[in-house]
């Protein structure tokens, strides 16, 4: 597998972004518009004006949970719908181009590139989260992929110049998704179903409420509906620490009370019922 150089765009000026030199560590646009890559191997293209807090996106904690939760596999059966879901779409691309928007710490993101084309293809892959220790975590990681600290409101990524663009899990912005990709390009979106971790929100909530996501409505404009698939499986958790980590890396555990926390924790096993929905779109 080899890579080629994403093409970045300058989140001040919106020109190229170009390496000085095949090793240079740092990109440079027409208007001199300069970023140095971090030591850690990821690029910081989001200006301060586009963050609304200090820190945004998953703090430190939320970082560690979901590592902590997703390497014991539980989630192993989405990678792999996945991955078979872009393994249809590589074989009529030359040179593939993915970026994963709200990437989180890279579990999904390798995985993926770890998938593309393993023959000659040069193959492009970018990580892209607001949240910086996220892709800290994510860059001590993987190096081959391109990891962006940036804003999917609008990704310092050229129009018009990537293939497939995955959403996992993160929130839907219609239009800076659609600018990026090419003509024809794919939009993979991965969400939870009304059934998804049902048993956890019965544990939290007096009245559970059932999603009322529908990636269609939102996207109908700019995307074309190519496919859905479902996905459901049932995974057990043994401990209150990996409970915890659960908690901790969904919203649910966010705004969880002492009280209820205690008495989830307190839970020596938990089942759970995942339900996932793939949602497949061609940029129209």
């Amino acid at each position: 597998m080899s890579d080629h150089r994403p093409p970045l765009r300058c989140p001040v000026c919106s020109e190229p972004l170009l390496w000085e030199s095949q090793a240079s560590k740092t990109i440079r646009c027409a208007l001199n518009h300069t970023f140095d890559q971090a030591k850690q191997g990821y690029w910081n293209l989001l200006l301060p004006q586009r963050k609304r807090s200090k820190s945004p996106g998953d703090n430190q904690a939320m970082v560690d949970a979901r590592h902590q939760f997703l390497s014991l596999g539980h989630y192993q059966p989405i990678v792999n719908a996945i991955q078979n879901t872009l393994t249809n779409l590589y074989s009529h691309l030359d040179t593939p181009s993915l970026i994963d928007l709200g990437c989180g710490e890279g579990y999904y993101t390798r995985q993926i590139y770890q998938a593309m084309p393993s023959d000659s293809k040069p193959v492009t892959c970018i990580g892209l989260d607001i949240s910086k220790p996220a892709i800290l975590h994510a860059s001590k990681l993987d190096k081959q992929i391109t990891w962006l600290v940036a804003t999917g409101a609008d990704i310092p990524v050229m129009a018009s110049s990537i293939d497939i663009a995955t959403l996992i899990f993160a929130r839907l912005l219609p239009e800076p998704t659609a600018k990026i990709l090419k003509p024809g390009g794919y939009f993979l979106v991965v969400w939870p179903g009304p059934d998804h971790l049902r048993e956890l929100r019965e544990l939290i909530y007096t009245e559970v409420r059932d999603s009322d996501l529908n990636p269609d409505a939102q996207l109908s404009d700019l995307f074309e509906p190519i496919q859905c698939d479902r996905l459901g499986f049932r995974f057990t958790l043994n401990d209150e620490h990996d409970i915890n980590h659960l908690l901790m890396m969904t919203p649910h555990g966010q705004r969880l009370h002492a009280t209820a926390r205690s008495r989830l924790l307190s839970q020596s096993q938990l089942t759970l019922q995942a339900d996932i929905r793939l949602s497949l779109y061609r940029k129209r």
